[in-house]
């Protein structure tokens, strides 16, 4: 049996599930989260509590089991509190700041990189080489953050560029040089 599949899932007070017969509509005070799931998993809502089960213990039914829980409880969590991640910049003269809703960026091109977010994430700009990126989609949340960081991925040499918040970046030691 998953370990994680097993586990009940609390309803906190002001959340609603709602199990239709291919999705999980949840409801918070931050917002609505709509799971796809599998039509072979059962889901059950009882006494404030989320059940997940599987009908057999076939390869494919075990792995759905954790990932159907683990996607609900994501959303139930992300109704609730959201989720946030944030990012630093490193390098001389690397900034960011707010237009608008938009985020733009100057990291080392040759013009300011304009960043549109997508409905449901809010992006801001604390300090100028911080970015905080929130929303109640997890997934959508961690996508946005990545996206940010590709427009300059940390430098393997100096280490500039944009990074996640506490990420330890690697420097190469560059070349040894002669000596004579």
């Amino acid at each position: 049996m998953s370990r994680i599949g097993k586990k009940p899932i609390q309803i906190p007070q002001g959340v609603t599930v709602e199990v239709a017969p291919s999705e999980v509509r949840v409801k918070g005070p931050k917002g609505s989260l709509t799971v796809a799931i599998d039509p072979d998993m059962r889901v059950i809502v009882e006494d404030g509590v989320v059940r997940v089960e599987r009908p057999t213990d076939s390869r494919r039914h075990r792995s759905l089991h954790g990932l159907t829980r683990t996607l609900i409880a994501n959303a139930v969590q992300g109704v609730t509190q959201g989720y946030t991640k944030e990012l630093e910049i490193k390098g001389i003269g690397y900034r960011a700041k707010l237009s608008g809703r938009a985020l733009e960026l100057s990291v080392g091109f040759s013009h300011p990189v304009i960043f549109e977010p997508p409905e449901g994430v809010t992006i801001e700009v604390p300090e100028p080489t911080k970015i905080r990126v929130s929303g109640i989609d997890k997934q959508l949340v961690g996508q946005v953050a990545a996206d940010i960081r590709a427009i300059r991925p940390p430098d393997a040499y100096k280490g500039k560029g944009i990074r996640y918040a506490g990420e330890v970046v690697r420097l190469k030691p560059g070349k040894a040089g002669t000596t004579k």
